[in-house]
């Protein structure tokens, strides 16, 4: 027998809860804020581009005029932006049930962050894991929380350099900072979870991949992008491993999510196993100790 397919029809009311989507002003980000917001939540579009942000916030309520949806800036790519939008929302809001590490650069040329971090690194890690250390007090205080991370496919060609995290010493190259970028997601949720466990927080750290999903993300990769016609799915099926480690009930910590068919290219979600190197907590707990290091913030 075929086994039933998720998908967010089978997303719960999500009445009340305050949620945090970084990113979410295009792509799989918007997918998500849109579905969300659809259902009920507290929905913050957290992003850089505040025009973007606008108009994400305009799309979403054109289609459901009622959706409780607001902008925040955020800049991933520089610590006192993480630092302002952490603060402003803890003024605005006094709980957060979800957070979803969503935001990401893939495979742009060279750069560095306002903090000169290596570009890639820079806002897909060490931005999420400041973020989420300014945030954790208040998700820890909201009961029955979660920090969901949106890794990649990418992360199975991750081995961070620790003697050269932003690329200084070695010839660029932007696939393969993509990927230390991705496994690096996974060992910041695997040490999370491990640290929520320790203390019996009331909080789950998952995380989630979309397979390949046609989007703006893609803009810098030629090839792929090309390619899309054939074997990439649709943006509002390439949300749904986020929106299962977001909201399904049997989802417990340190879970990974992704495309049920060939490959994990494409397909309705269900749980999958990432690679053995990113489950070595030896390296995560490594990562761990340098990024706070790096970004000056502790949990």
């Amino acid at each position: 027998m075929a086994q039933p397919v998720w998908n967010s029809r089978n997303i719960s009311d999500q009445s009340g809860r305050v949620v945090i989507v970084t990113g979410a002003n295009s792509g799989i980000g918007l997918e998500a804020a849109t579905v969300l917001a659809h259902k009920n939540a507290i929905v913050i579009i957290a992003a850089r581009n505040l025009e973007k942000n606008k108009a994400a916030l305009n799309r979403i309520k054109e289609k459901f005029p009622d959706a409780d949806i607001h902008t925040m800036e955020l800049d991933l790519a520089d610590l006192s932006s993480i630092k302002t939008f952490a603060d402003n929302f803890k003024i605005a809001f006094s709980r957060l049930d979800l957070l979803i590490n969503n935001a990401g650069v893939m495979v742009p040329p060279y750069g560095k962050t306002a903090d000169g971090f290596e570009l890639q690194m820079g806002t897909n890690h060490f931005g999420h894991f400041a973020l989420t250390g300014r945030l954790i007090d208040i998700i820890k205080s909201t009961p029955q929380s979660r920090i969901v991370t949106v890794s990649s496919m990418a992360h199975k060609a991750g081995n961070i350099d620790f003697n050269d995290l932003n690329w200084e010493k070695r010839n660029y190259k932007k696939w393969k900072a993509y990927g230390d970028s991705k496994i690096a997601n996974l060992y910041f949720t695997f040490a999370l979870e491990k640290r929520l466990e320790k203390e019996k927080a009331p909080v789950i750290a998952a995380a989630a991949h979309p397979g390949w999903t046609a989007t703006d993300l893609q803009r810098h990769t030629g090839i792929f992008s090309r390619l899309n016609p054939v074997f990439a799915q649709t943006i509002p099926m390439g949300a749904l491993p986020t929106l299962y480690a977001a909201t399904e009930t049997t989802v417990r910590g340190a879970d990974f999510f992704g495309p049920s068919g060939f490959m994990e290219i494409k397909g309705y979600p269900k749980k999958v196993s990432s690679n053995q190197k990113s489950r070595d907590i030896n390296l995560a707990e490594k990562l761990w100790d340098i990024s706070e290091k790096m970004t000056g913030v502790t949990f």
